[in-house]
């Protein structure tokens, strides 16, 4: 049972402020692409400032804002993802007489440190050679393939990743250049190792500036298994790490486990293959993740698509023991209706990484209260932003106090939280530009939220 869902009213209230107006003009948006919507964040009071505020819009990653909420209240913040691993046959004298099975649990955020943890707990089991296959078993999540470059044609962004049953180290490669001046050069290291991939040891030190260093790099990756770096290094930059995504993601799953597990020192005397676990056949261990309350501070923090794909696609596989988009879409609009009411949003990844997902900033406010209202609340507030501090916020111009989820994409800007006054009371805000400057219109949403911390 939900309580009534916040009554807001459906005409606007109040001009926009002559702050946020000055903003837009010089930025050139007409009012009309600024919805905003102020209102207490613990009443059912008309709200303090509304405009365009029911107009359905495409939100960015204030989407994630739904994802974490929903998945909070129906998980919970101590869930875990659990990634089992099996093992089918007898170990003589160190070597395993079959396969490995690794079965991924949609575990947003097994890195590289966490692989090397696996293949150690492997090991463990007084396993140093298989003399069969690893073999990876991706059932849990059933998602379409997808090009990398579809969204926005950056396949090497590691924000473009695809979710993935299982999914290690973001599909992604944390490049590390390190100088060594006495050497002239900066030495290379890539994380995590990957079978099969070259890359240089080291690159020439340069005495240019470091406002560009990956240009300067010239780095070349037309070829997936050998990564090239035409250019030098900017000695003043000092140690830099560049996160990259792997050019054939489809095959970084295998590279990366057979690359671990031979860092480690074991022996393969097959292949890193696809493969379901037999059936009957029981886990050996689990690798577990943090928990939710951890994971979604990052998706929040730092606005993390993937991270934010599979909290929503494991909202499905708990509940029907696979995760898909369109499972997971049916669930969280069931959610809506049941614990928000009001206009339910369209849900399409639910992390804002998409042109089809539309909410409106009134139904946002609203999910903002019922959040407020519930026991996992302080778990949300701790995930999102602080202006001036950390995460997304951290270069805001803002002087507020305020938690909030940033959003952006070509043509959106927005912002979504809590803003404290100085007497004490605590606004939701919800403040998103759609218009094609809206990024130079960005000094408006940090007008509009000093204005709301300026409220008695």
């Amino acid at each position: 049972m939900r309580s009534e869902p916040p009554k807001h009213t459906t005409e606007d209230v109040g001009q926009l402020p002559p702050e946020v107006q000055a903003a837009l003009q010089r930025a050139k948006v007409p009012s009309e692409h600024f919805h905003v919507m102020v209102v207490d964040a613990q009443a059912n009071n008309a709200p303090r400032l509304s405009h365009q505020a029911q107009v359905r819009v495409n939100p960015a990653s204030l989407m994630k804002l739904a994802t974490t909420i929903a998945a909070l209240d129906t998980l919970g913040p101590a869930f875990v993802w659990r990634t089992p691993v099996y093992v089918d046959g007898p170990v003589r004298d160190g070597v395993l007489q079959g396969n490995v099975y690794i079965k991924g649990s949609g575990d947003p955020r097994l890195g590289a440190e966490r692989l090397w943890l696996l293949m150690r707990r492997i090991q463990g089991l007084g396993i140093q050679k298989i003399q069969g296959d690893i073999m990876l078993d991706r059932s849990a999540f059933d998602v379409p393939p997808r090009d990398a470059a579809s969204f926005d044609g950056e396949p090497l962004r590691p924000y473009n990743a695809a979710p993935d049953a299982l999914l290690l180290n973001f599909k992604s490669l944390l490049i590390q250049f390190v100088p060594d001046r006495a050497a002239n050069v900066a030495r290379v290291q890539i994380e995590p190792p990957l079978a099969g991939v070259q890359f240089p040891a080291t690159v020439p030190l340069s005495n240019s500036d470091c406002s560009d260093y990956r240009s300067a790099l010239r780095a070349d990756w037309s070829d997936h298994t050998r990564i090239r770096f035409a250019g030098s290094f900017p000695a003043v930059c000092g140690e830099k790490m560049w996160p990259i995504a792997y050019a054939a993601p489809q095959q970084f799953a295998q590279r990366a486990i057979a690359g671990m597990w031979q860092h480690v020192g074991g022996q393969l005397s097959g292949q890193v293959r696809e493969g379901a676990v037999p059936a009957n056949l029981q886990p050996s261990f689990y690798i577990e993740s943090a928990s939710l309350a951890e994971t979604i501070r990052d998706i929040n923090k730092y606005s993390n698509n993937v991270m934010a794909q599979h909290v929503f696609l494991t909202l499905s596989q708990q509940q029907r023991g696979v995760g898909s988009l369109d499972s997971s879409r049916e669930l969280m609009q069931r959610w809506w209706r049941e614990r928000v009411g009001g206009d339910v949003p369209t849900f399409d990844n639910g992390s804002g990484l998409s042109r089809d997902e539309r909410i409106s900033a009134q139904a946002l406010a609203r999910l903002l209260q019922v959040a407020w209202a519930s026991p996992t609340m302080s778990e949300l507030m701790s995930s999102l932003p602080v202006t001036g501090l950390d995460g997304t916020m951290k270069r805001s111009k803002a002087q507020a106090s305020a938690h909030l989820k940033t959003g952006s994409l070509r043509d959106v800007a927005g912002v979504a939280g809590f803003v404290d006054t100085a007497s004490g009371k605590r606004w939701v805000v919800v403040a998103v530009l759609h218009h094609a400057n809206a990024n130079a219109a960005r000094p408006a949403l940090d007008a509009v939220i000093d204005w709301v911390a300026q409220q008695p």
